[in-house]
């Protein structure tokens, strides 16, 4: 019992160490992006209420205030997701390409929730997480949180917070 709780101590000594290593290569991220509307869109209703329904829409996004990753800036999104809605609110599950100024696509996972009032979007808000990525970004790894408001439109202006790391030898 005293080795474990001696290997237990030892290994959160090592853990308080090294963390304050880890946080000091997160660098911190802010920006906002517009989307426009869907280029693809379809709803299909589940049938056990007039008001749940599955939806799936495809949709690119700019940046008015850029993320900056690396050096590079984000210049647009193409978004793929689907939501479950019911009645005034819905689960978001997204999957987000973005390219950077040079070209490089980074790879994020978004999920959320979005509410509605009389069928239009009004907000929505959830966390990403960076899953991968080409050129400078590849292996980056980093979350972080959004937050949405649509406007008369129904199209959504986004601001994006979180913080992002990358492999030892990029930058």
């Amino acid at each position: 019992m005293t080795r474990r709780l001696g290997m237990l101590f030892t290994y959160v000594g090592v853990l308080l160490v090294l963390a304050p290593g880890v946080a000091v290569a997160q660098k911190k991220i802010s920006g906002t992006s517009h989307c426009g509307k869907p280029e693809q869109q379809q709803s299909i209703p589940v049938g056990d209420s007039p008001d749940h329904a599955f939806s799936i829409s495809k949709v690119k996004c700019t940046w008015p205030k850029p993320l900056e990753i690396a050096g590079l800036q984000t210049t647009e999104d193409e978004i793929t997701g689907f939501s479950e809605i019911s009645g005034n609110n819905g689960n978001q599950h997204m999957f987000l390409v973005g390219t950077m100024s040079n070209g490089d696509k980074m790879y994020v996972r978004p999920t959320g929730r979005v509410t509605f009032k009389d069928g239009a979007p009004q907000a929505s808000s959830g966390t990403f997480m960076y899953t991968g990525g080409t050129g400078k970004l590849q292996g980056i790894k980093g979350k972080g949180t959004y937050k949405c408001a649509f406007g008369a439109d129904g199209t959504p202006t986004c601001n994006v917070e979180g913080h992002y790391e990358l492999p030892k030898g990029k930058k």
